[in-house]
């Protein structure tokens, strides 16, 4: 008689469930992630004695596991693939035990392979609180004989068969996190970095939806790689009608050569599902983000508005004028100044010097402690700009040791910004770094690095000449750690010509990202927009830059630049020696609203939306949204003679809220061209308006009619 039972591991969320089949002999089938389960739930049935044989098909089925290989029997994408020269190809798992790691919440596959004499080590973790997944790989080769490892999934994820259409992001530089919507068929959809970075084009992760799901409903799915170098993403279409989804790092040839008793270990697959559509995700991944982030002190304290002088004077820095700024600067309200490029020795341009780090004499004949111990009298803390991956060949590092670059013999040299990447894997290398970065933090109180690099890796040869994308990855995380370690009060951003290195993987050891060079407030939309799918709004550098803007050219006024920028970490990229006295007074105003909302804009959850006629809105809340911040964004004048109404479907149907218009300080109430209406008027004073939570859900909060590029910010409160 058949044998319909079979043993089970099962992994409940808050929301969200896993299941998993154990089959003699080989890996655990995939039998469920997605909507939560109850407690104790079995299947009913082994997955095979469900599945009728079709035609012309091997005599044994073969579903999809948690680690499909390749060669014996499987014709889908494989988890793997490996050789030892030509030989061990295909590979088929012939052995598994489990370790749970944490009862109902984490566990370890221990997968072995004896003919092929590997082990894959694979740990599943489902957190019980924000149903965020991670999942990460460790191969072993137990072989006598060198493995070729060409590919190793991070983790292979199930899908049902109705999703309907992925959702990634593709751009480039000063466009980072460009939305693109492609339909999910039978054909394969892939997406590859080769560049040695996170990338500006191909980021790493998507949101994969069903029919009809929208930004706060219906069932939709997500993953991304904790990894800032090389990476691959595939979806493919299984003939049972549903999906495998695969994430990892792609490696360069013979970056996966494991000698005898060696191991790789892939980077995290973090990944969610929601019933709560694309925010209901968001929520997930801003929750796992906040969890793994390393604060100073331990926990997060309010984020300090920061002005970087990048854009305000570029490589013109001088003790006096720079010290003027500073000046300026806390008389707008800046908490933290950073000196962005152009303080080290030679550096006047970006042609030379990279590498030399140390101040320049000619520009600090005195060093940095005169402009430090100015702007922290001020009241500001400082911080520093640097590249320590980069190498200029008109540098006293590079000519020194110019077998420090990343190069391959016999192939040219190939600058990007006039720049080489350093090969920080090189012990010696990584040393002098931290010799050079450490002797200035521990000279002068520096609270924050800017840390970029601004270039792609080619060609990325070790001395050895192997490749070396994955070896730089590790060395920068490295290092990172390890001044970490030695100065824990200092905070790092992650700068990468803008948006080139945003991941979980270097926010392990950051802080805080430049979203991208491009400060256009237009431009930030949407960008920021898709930046606040996977990532919460405290990391995200939002600066109020100069008009007309450096990268386009076009020109807002400082209230749309302001509103903007108000929910990311706030920033100013300008010269304030410039500002007019109105601008001054008007900016000054948006710096005191932010200090005053920052506790509500960075903590809880973000929900993001349209409503149509050019109006995009988010709103920060607390979980039971009994307060929030509401922030709408016009972006191209009206259609309507009356404007839609903005539908808030997140608040509570049985509550009643207050909802007041927020201005900064001094700012005029209405501009006089523009008709108003008592409605708005009432909802501009300091009472403001009550309104049912069911209106505000279903029929929505009356918009006034507005010229483009104009924000309106309200606070809604539960009464």
């Amino acid at each position: 008689m058949t044998k319909l039972s079979a043993e089970f591991l099962t992994l409940h969320g808050r929301r969200s469930s896993l299941v998993l089949e154990l089959a003699p002999g080989e890996a655990p089938l995939w039998r469920h992630w997605g909507a939560r389960l109850p407690d104790g739930i079995d299947p009913g049935a082994a997955l095979r004695d469900t599945r009728a044989l079709p035609s012309f098909a091997l005599d044994q089925d073969l579903p999809l596991t948690v680690a499909p290989v390749f060669g014996t029997g499987w014709f889908g994408q494989s988890a793997l693939l490996a050789h030892r020269e030509g030989r061990d190809f295909a590979q088929g798992w012939t052995g598994c035990t489990v370790e749970w790691t944490a009862p109902g919440r984490a566990l370890t596959l221990h997968l072995t392979d004896a003919v092929a004499r590997l082990r894959l080590d694979l740990s599943i973790a489902l957190d019980a609180d924000s149903d965020v997944l991670v999942l990460r790989s460790t191969l072993h080769n137990d072989g006598d004989t060198a493995l070729d490892l060409q590919w190793l999934a991070a983790g292979t994820l199930p899908l049902p068969g109705r999703c309907d259409a992925v959702r990634s992001f593709a751009g480039q530089h000063v466009h980072e996190f460009l939305p693109q919507t492609d339909p999910l068929t039978r054909s394969l959809w892939r997406k590859e970095s080769r560049r040695g970075r996170t990338s500006h084009d191909c980021f790493p992760g998507a949101v994969v939806t069903t029919p009809g799901a929208t930004a706060q409903t219906g069932r939709v799915f997500g993953a991304h790689l904790a990894w800032s170098g090389n990476h691959q993403q595939t979806i493919e279409w299984l003939h049972d009608g549903q999906y495998q989804w695969q994430f990892g790092e792609w490696l360069a040839p013979g970056e996966g050569r494991l000698a005898p008793g060696a191991s790789l270990t892939t980077p995290e697959l973090v990944a969610s599902c929601s019933d709560e559509g694309l925010d209901g995700l968001a929520t997930n991944f801003h929750a796992e983000l906040r969890r793994r982030l390393d604060w100073p002190g331990g926990a997060m304290r309010p984020r300090p508005v920061h002005l970087n002088t990048w854009e305000g004077v570029y490589f013109d820095v001088h003790p006096g004028p720079v010290k003027e700024m500073a000046t300026a600067a806390a008389a707008l309200g800046i908490e933290r100044f950073v000196l962005d490029d152009g303080w080290f020795h030679g550096r006047h341009h970006d042609r030379a010097a990279l590498g030399d780090w140390w101040p320049d004499a000619h520009k600090f004949p005195d060093g940095l402690s005169g402009l430090i111990a100015h702007v922290n009298a001020l009241g500001m803390e400082f911080g520093l700009w640097v590249e320590p991956e980069m190498v200029s060949p008109d540098s006293e590092l590079f000519r020194a040791h110019p077998d420090w670059a990343l190069q391959i013999a016999g192939r040219p040299l190939l600058t990007a910004r006039n720049q080489l990447v350093l090969d920080i894997a090189r012990p010696e290398a990584s040393d002098y770094l931290f010799e050079k970065i450490a002797a200035l933090l521990a000279a002068h109180p520096i609270r924050y690095l800017k840390w970029d690099l601004n270039r792609d890796l080619a060609p990325a040869g070790l001395g050895d000449g192997r490749a070396g994308y994955r070896a730089q990855v590790l060395a920068a995380y490295a290092l990172m750690a390890r001044l970490r370690a030695a100065f824990p009060e200092v905070e790092i951003e992650s700068c990468s010509g803008g948006g080139g290195r945003i991941d979980f993987g270097v926010l392990r050891h950051a802080h805080r990202v430049w979203t991208s060079d491009c400060i256009d407030a237009l431009s930030r939309v949407e960008m920021q927009r898709g930046f606040l799918q996977f990532f919460p709004p405290e990391i995200m550098g939002a600066h109020v830059g100069t008009a007309p803007a450096h990268t386009t050219g076009r020109t807002q006024a400082m209230a749309f630049r302001a509103a903007v920028a108000l929910a990311g970490h706030f920033g100013v990229e300008l010269d304030p020696r410039q500002l007019s006295t109105e601008d001054a007074d008007e900016l000054r105003g948006w710096i005191a609203l932010h200090k005053r909302l920052r506790d509500r804009l960075h903590h809880g959850r973000v929900w993001r939306g349209e409503a149509g006629d050019g109006l995009h809105w988010q709103f920060h809340a607390d979980a039971d949204t009994a307060d929030g911040v509401l922030i709408v964004l016009r972006t191209r004048p009206s259609d309507h003679r009356q404007p839609p109404a903005l539908r808030l479907p997140m608040l509570d149907v049985a509550a009643r809220y207050r909802v007041r218009e927020l201005r900064p300080a001094g700012s005029p109430r209405r501009e006089g061209r523009h008709h108003t209406a008592p409605f708005f008027d009432a909802q501009d004073s300091a009472e403001g308006v009550t309104l049912a939570g069911a209106w505000l859900a279903e029929v929505g909060l009356p918009m006034l009619r507005a010229p483009a590029e104009t924000a309106f910010i309200a606070r809604i409160e539960r009464v």
